[in-house]
């Protein structure tokens, strides 16, 4: 059942669980995620409209991730071996938005068979001692929200 709020929620409470079961650990610690513009459109060469399941993606499916540089090789070992061509199975990424107590699941995206695509980091500053950040761009077939 989903969790209907008198106000909206916040958009800083939220966990990423990047297919390992972990949104708790300190490497699913996100500061940021992007989400791309959910858009369908018609088949090719069809003039008719189509029921929404039939339609195409018409957008690049990307998500971005990004966090502070805390040491871990995690995202750019999952990235480097996209890389190479040595991917593992496809991963199934959830992004779960928190309520108010932040322990509550109120709505959760589910991403579908997802690959790296995608590895940043900002710029290195000796002037500025800001936080490093980096940056995971991820490629997905299928987006999924779910209650709670």
């Amino acid at each position: 059942m989903a969790v209907i709020s008198e106000r909206p929620y916040k958009n800083s409470n939220f966990l990423v669980d990047l297919g390992r079961g972990d949104s708790r650990s300190l490497l699913a610690g996100f500061a940021e995620v992007i989400f791309p513009d959910f858009m369908v459109g018609q088949p090719k060469g069809d003039q008719h409209p189509q029921p929404i399941e039939q339609a195409e993606v018409i957008a690049v499916n990307r998500l971005v991730l990004k966090r502070g540089v805390m040491g871990s090789l995690d995202l750019y070992a999952w990235w480097d071996e996209a890389r190479k061509g040595k991917a593992s199975r496809p991963r199934t990424v959830k992004v779960e938005l928190l309520g108010e107590d932040q322990s509550t699941v109120v709505l959760t995206w589910r991403f579908d068979n997802v690959r790296p695509v995608g590895l940043c980091y900002s710029p290195l500053r000796a002037m500025e001692g800001g936080i490093l950040m980096e940056t995971l761009i991820l490629e997905f077939d299928r987006m999924e929200m779910l209650e709670g």
